[in-house]
Order: structure tokens, then C-alpha cells, then sequence
């Protein structure tokens, strides 16, 4: 075998040893909603992003949840935007281990696991 086909393929599996991977949503939702996720592979220098941006208009207060992979400028930027007329306020914030953005909360873990219980004395 070629010694240079040897040490480009050394490479490419050292690279992609590197790569991190990201929960990624299908499309946003608003909380308490988890979004429907599924894990993607990075490119090589970006992070695990999770947004919120929380948004009013009239009495309608609602909050929307991102995930995915974001270059590192994004990490800890905040701000407004005016969408459809809607001021929405939203915050960044990154990490850098492998699936670190699942954003599972602790409510949504108590009633997945107290669920079952509940059944069972309706039953």
C-alpha cells in the first residue's frame, strides 16, 4: 500500500475521532416541549448549541428551545429581535462534550419516572 494513502487515512480517522456530536432539533419548540432531537456530527471547530429565546405578544408569553451545532462567535450572545411583530429576547449558550446540549429537564425526568406509578393506581 502506499505510504501516502497509509498516513492520509491516519489522518481522516484522527480527524473524525475529533468531531463532536450535537443534538440537533428537527424544528423549535415551546417549552415545556422537548423538541424531537437526534444527534448529529459537528464540523470540526463548532460546539453544542442551546438556544432560548422567549417572545410576548398581547397576554401570549411563550418560550422556544433550539439545539444544534454553532460556530463559537454564537457562545454566550444574547439579544432581541422583532419577528412578525413579536420582540423576542434570546440566549446562547454552548458546550464541548459529545451530546452535552440534550437539555433534558429534571421535570420532565420525575414524570417520566412517577408516570408509571400513577398508572398503575388508576388501574
Amino acid at each position: 500500500m502506499n505510504p501516502i494513502t497509509v498516513i492520509a487515512s491516519l489522518m481522516l480517522l484522527i480527524q473524525s475521532g475529533e468531531a463532536l456530536r450535537c443534538y440537533t432539533c428537527l424544528f423549535p419548540t415551546i417549552a415545556p416541549m422537548e423538541c424531537i432531537k437526534f444527534p448529529v456530527t459537528c464540523p470540526p471547530s463548532e460546539k453544542c448549541l442551546i438556544s432560548t429565546a422567549t417572545g410576548k405578544r398581547g397576554n401570549f408569553q411563550f418560550v422556544l428551545k433550539e439545539r444544534s451545532c454553532t460556530v463559537s462567535s454564537l457562545c454566550g450572545t444574547s439579544g432581541e429581535k422583532n419577528t412578525l411583530g413579536i420582540n423576542v429576547t434570546f440566549h446562547n449558550t454552548c458546550c464541548e462534550t459529545d451530546l452535552c446540549n440534550s437539555g433534558t429537564s429534571g421535570k420532565a425526568t420525575m414524570i417520566i419516572a412517577v408516570l408509571p406509578l400513577l398508572l398503575l393506581l388508576l388501574a
